[in-house]
């Protein structure tokens, strides 16, 4: 069976660097899946109807495809990953081929959401980060890399990205093992991880 590590964290907190970080202490052994990979494709909606949907609800992930992908991960199955294109809010034609491997890191804003999901964790990861460090990391991202604009990126955040970061996200925090402040930039954390997760490797092998 492999280890499966879920890191969550509010939006911009920096659960993205942490995981590549541990990924990358144990490169071919470890696998990165994306929580992201896992929305809902919206192409039966028009591009006008796609923007009102929320996609910080928990409804907005496809559960039963990434309850599935997790269990065969963590049976060290070869699985097929979707890719989202945020742009439009739709699933790629494409898919990547992934698995298996001894460390599956699962990273999204809901890692820690589902009890079904918390159930298959054996190490449960929050990176707790400032609002308004997250805020002005948001709108860097979504501007360089979806081409949005400030005052939709800020019409997003308030009337979905904050409210339903209180409700469903932040209250995971209390199902964490560890909890991170500052996220990538906390070397002492992020070394702290890949020490208990190295750990878990040998007891697991053994």
């Amino acid at each position: 069976m492999s280890i499966v590590v879920g890191i969550t964290g509010g939006t911009g907190s920096g659960k993205t660097t942490v995981a590549k970080a541990v990924a990358g202490a144990f490169q071919e052994r470890a696998l990165l899946v994306e929580q992201d990979c896992f929305y809902l494709d919206r192409s039966h909606l028009a591009p006008s109807e796609r923007d009102k949907v929320n996609y910080d609800h928990p409804e907005s992930i496809d559960w039963v495809l990434l309850l599935d992908t997790i269990c065969r991960l963590k049976a060290k199955e070869h699985v097929v990953l979707p890719q989202y294109d945020f742009t439009n809010h739709t699933r790629k034609k494409t898919v990547t081929r992934v698995g298996p491997a001894d460390i599956i890191l699962l990273e999204g804003i809901f890692a820690l959401f589902y009890p079904g999901l918390r159930e298959m964790l054996d190490l449960k990861i929050f990176v707790q980060t400032d609002a308004d460090v997250r805020l002005i990391r948001r709108v860097k991202r979504d501007m360089d890399e979806y081409g949005r604009t400030r005052d939709a990126i800020f019409s997003q955040y308030r009337k979905s990205v904050k409210p339903m970061h209180e409700r469903y996200v932040e209250p995971t925090k209390y199902y964490a093992d560890i909890i991170i402040p500052e996220g990538g930039f906390n070397l002492l954390g992020v070394e702290t991880i890949i020490s208990q997760v190295a750990k878990m490797l040998r007891y697991n092998i053994i």
